[in-house]
């Protein structure tokens, strides 16, 4: 179903700023994305918004020896969010084992009925990041849509989620090591090797399912993992959308595109550049792909 012929306006999808939009819905009012805010070192600090500029970011990372961070939007902002006269409004967040977004867009919930009264308002953990939000925002316009009830929807969204394989690649782990979650000595190794990191979403968390010896290798890796875990699925591989967003690096991207609809027939595919939070986590030619 193309997305260019939506035009309920009885709900509201709110998603943090980790969260890609295609160019078709970035002036929707039916959306809008929450900033995060990003910090590195002493000197650069920026909301995650349209100001947003990705060479300035990743020049500010490469420059700085310490770990790049955010600081995820306040409940009060996430309140000011869900204010609408929509009948329904969703919250999509990135997953709350990475970030404190999830939380605070539950509180911001809590602050709005309090303030304001009942109102049909519901925040899903996205156990993802990047193009995984993206599609749910996709899955949640969908079912809009096609008439459900918002209990129906919420029902089927919170579904959708376990249904979701997310895995990325990463060009450099510098992130990782600055930020601790790999050792300086295996950092090094790796970058003297070559060695690229496949990594996956597993309920919310990080894991590494292998690696490979170039970013090559490491791709077509990430491509035969996730045709076998969509093969492997209850959930059709005719219904799925193919998402990527990528830090810097359309080739790879694309790369990525050829290899999966070669083994897999999916519905529709979306490519995008990476917004703030998610060039963060990708860094400099990450790629990030969901189906």
């Amino acid at each position: 179903m193309p997305i260019t012929g939506y035009i309920s306006m009885s709900y509201k999808i709110v998603a943090d700023s980790c969260c890609e939009l295609p160019e078709q819905l970035k002036n929707d009012s039916r959306f809008e994305l929450v900033p995060l805010t990003l910090i590195v070192g002493e000197d650069y600090e920026k909301q995650d918004d349209e100001s947003f500029n990705q060479r300035e970011f990743l020049d500010a990372v490469a420059a700085c020896p310490k770990c790049p961070k955010s600081a995820c939007p306040s409940p009060e902002r996430y309140m000011e969010a869900y204010k609408s006269e929509a009948e329904h409004i969703y919250a999509v967040t990135l997953s709350s084992q990475l970030s404190g977004s999830y939380n605070s867009a539950v509180l911001g919930k809590n602050l709005y009925h309090d303030t304001y009264g009942d109102k049909d308002i519901y925040v899903v953990d996205s156990r993802s990041a990047s193009c995984g939000e993206t599609q749910l925002v996709y899955r949640i316009m969908e079912l809009e849509e096609a008439g459900l009830s918002f209990d129906e929807i919420t029902e089927k969204i919170g579904q959708y989620v376990k249904e979701l394989h997310t895995y990325f690649v990463l060009e450099t782990l510098e992130t990782l090591r600055k930020n601790g979650r790999l050792s300086r000595v295996k950092a090094l190794v790796a970058s003297t090797l070559n060695i690229k990191p496949l990594m996956a979403g597993d309920n919310g968390s990080i894991v590494q399912l292998g690696q490979g010896i170039g970013m090559k290798k490491a791709l077509a890796k990430l491509v035969d993992t996730a045709v076998r875990d969509v093969k492997a699925s209850a959930y059709p591989e005719n219904d799925r959308r193919l998402m990527i967003s990528h830090c810097n690096n359309p080739e790879a991207a694309d790369s990525v595109r050829r290899g999966i609809e070669e083994k897999l027939r999916v519905r529709e595919v979306v490519i995008m550049d990476t917004a703030g939070i998610s060039s963060m986590y990708a860094s400099d030619g990450g790629v990030v792909v969901t189906l």
